[in-house]
């Protein structure tokens, strides 16, 4: 498959009397987007604002964040299989708006919601302090299930980021880059002697608001298998789940993978990068087992020399994380995990839920546990007083003074990494 990404790059966000994008200037009107969002009997108020870097602003408690995309050319559209039709995407053309988000927020639905602060001490950790953010603010009625909250809000964002991709459909993109992944055997053959990479990308599925979607369909439900990197470019994959903010990938980090932008950035250099294994981080043994195995077969079917297997969340997936890592290890390919820790406050406890000796490449993205406290800022976009109560806080979090003490796991997308070359610890 090959993709032309096009890269329109979003300088401001203003509320308008019309939608378009002019000058690099994304215009909103809010009724429109109300209208595209709304409908929902489960929410009973849906309002919008603007977040813009440097700004006084905190936004919390965060539920996802999304990239405005929109398909252009090529078969299918923009998440599939959820606001529209399931055809097999990540070919063709495909605009992005780059620079800004859809952040969207309210009443909180589980304890693992985050906060997103535009600018002090927590902007450091996160991404979306660099990103002008759009926020919807969806109020649920009284008395909503948690699992219907979850759904109604995490609809509302894609239907925005959908509405908003869908004014770039006639720009003329700013930057355009081409990502392309062949058949298995053609590809293969293109780059005999560059070492053969693969990458495995841990979805979470432990259910009970820790679920990601693929295609529409709950990841829980699937047997691993394997994607076009592209495909997860046009929105293949979308996040359900409210684990801990830091350990999250929002929807946004799925439409911009790290891992797959580094390997194609180097395919064709350093390495022959094959393509994507996607697998699911269950509850119970028999499904761990199941997932590892396939994970580690389909691996051998490829062929590959080296993998990089990345984690979503903690605790319990550390099982999945170290069951993948072994049982490929002894398949004779070179494994890289990615992961953070959870290793305490003082830095003393064990990082990780399980171990094995397989595992001696290891790029971390830090101390979740590490404490950091924000401070007071001028403008709250959200629920501030459910900052006690997130994964993270802690009775006491909220001071009296406005500022906040909170362990680094609490804030939306945050990660101590320093940057690595993620194969260089396998040798290549």
């Amino acid at each position: 498959m090959k993709l032309e990404l096009g890269k329109i790059f979003i300088k401001d966000v203003q509320f308008s009397d019309s939608s378009k994008i002019e000058d690099g200037i994304l215009y909103v009107n809010k009724d429109e987007l109300l209208e595209a969002v709304g409908g929902d009997e489960h929410i009973k108020s849906i309002d919008f604002d603007i977040a813009k870097p440097g700004e006084s602003v905190r936004i919390t408690p965060v539920k996802d964040v999304l990239e405005p995309r929109v398909k252009v050319e090529g078969p299918g559209a923009i998440f599939p299989g959820i606001l529209n039709k399931v055809d097999t995407v990540g070919e063709g053309k495909t605009h992005a708006l780059k620079g800004m988000a859809v952040v969207t927020t309210g009443k909180i639905v589980g304890f693992q919601e985050g906060i997103i602060d535009m600018v002090g001490e927590g902007a450091e950790y996160t991404p979306f302090s660099k990103t002008i953010n759009l926020v919807v603010i969806a109020e649920p009625v009284d008395g909503i299930k948690q699992h219907v909250h979850e759904n109604a809000i995490r609809m509302i964002g894609l239907k925005a980021a959908n509405y908003l991709g869908e004014l770039a459909r006639d720009i003329t993109p700013d930057e355009v880059a081409t990502y392309e992944t062949k058949p298995l055997l053609e590809q293969i053959n293109e780059y005999p002697d560059l070492p053969k990479v693969a990458y495995v990308y841990m979805l979470q599925t432990q259910g009970l608001l820790h679920d990601t979607y693929v295609y529409g369909v709950d990841a829980k439900q699937i047997v691993p298998t394997i994607l076009y990197p592209t495909e997860i470019m046009d929105g293949a994959i979308v996040s359900g789940n409210c684990v801990s903010a830091c350990d999250k990938n929002p929807t946004y980090v799925h439409l911009n993978n790290g891992v797959i932008e580094d390997l194609y950035a180097r395919h064709g250099k350093d390495y022959n990068f094959l393509g994507v294994i996607i697998t699911n981080e269950n509850v119970y043994l028999m499904d761990k087992e199941r997932s590892s195995n396939w994970t580690s077969k389909l691996v051998e079917y490829l062929g590959v020399d080296a993998v990089i297997v990345s984690q979503e969340g903690f605790g319990n997936p550390d099982t999945d994380l170290i069951m993948n890592c072994k049982k490929i290890e002894n398949k004779g390919v070179k494994t890289v995990i990615v992961t953070d820790e959870y290793a305490g406050r003082d830095g003393a406890s064990q990082s990780l839920a399980d171990a094995d000796e397989k595992a001696n490449a290891v790029v971390t993205g830090g101390n979740a546990n590490q404490v950091v406290v924000l401070p007071k800022l001028d403008k709250i976009i959200g629920h501030v007083e459910f900052v006690d109560i997130i994964a993270g806080g802690a009775k006491g979090s909220l001071r009296e003074d406005g500022t906040i003490e909170v362990e680094i796991q609490a804030i939306t997308g945050a990660t101590n990494e320093t940057g690595f070359n993620y194969l260089t610890a396998k040798g290549y």
